[in-house]
C-alpha cells in the first residue's frame, strides 16, 4: 500500500513514515502543496495524509484542488493531520472533502484505525492495518 504524506515539517514526515512500516505501508513524501498536487497528478495511492498550515499552498487549497479533479484520482482517500484546533476546522474540511482529521501529535492506533475505516470503506469491508 502506498501512501502519500504532504506535510512541510520533516520530522513529523519521518515519524509519521516509522510508524507506517511497522504496518509494511510505503509512504512517499511532498514538502508542501504544489509538489503533493504534482505526485498525485503522476501516481495513485491508496491514501493521502495530508497537512494543512504549510507556506505558498496550504492543505485546504490541496484539498479543495484534489476533490475537485473531475477524475478517480480526485476521489483518493485524504486524511488531514493537523496541529491546527480552530473551532470550525472539522467542519471546514470534511466540506472540502477530508474522510477524517487527525490531530498532531498523531498516535500511531489513531492513524490505523482511520485509514482501516477509511480503507474498509472504499473497499467494501475487511482491511487492517
Amino acid at each position: 500500500m502506498k501512501i502519500l504524506f504532504v506535510e512541510d515539517d520533516r520530522m513529523n514526515r519521518r515519524v509519521v513514515r516509522d510508524m507506517l512500516a511497522v504496518a509494511g505501508a510505503s509512504m512517499e513524501e511532498a514538502e508542501d502543496g504544489p509538489a503533493g498536487l504534482a505526485m498525485v497528478e503522476t501516481d495513485d495511492y491508496a491514501v493521502v495524509l495530508l497537512d494543512l498550515r504549510m507556506p505558498g499552498m496550504d492543505g485546504f487549497e490541496v484539498l479543495a484542488r484534489i476533490r475537485g479533479r473531475g477524475d478517480a484520482k480526485g476521489q483518493v482517500p485524504i486524511i488531514v493531520v493537523t496541529a491546527d484546533t480552530a473551532p470550525d476546522l472539522r467542519e471546514r474540511c470534511l466540506t472540502l472533502g477530508a474522510d477524517e482529521i487527525l490531530f498532531k501529535p498523531v498516535a500511531m492506533d489513531a492513524l490505523f484505525d482511520a485509514m482501516g475505516r477509511i480503507l474498509a470503506r472504499d473497499e467494501g469491508g475487511g482491511v487492517i492495518l
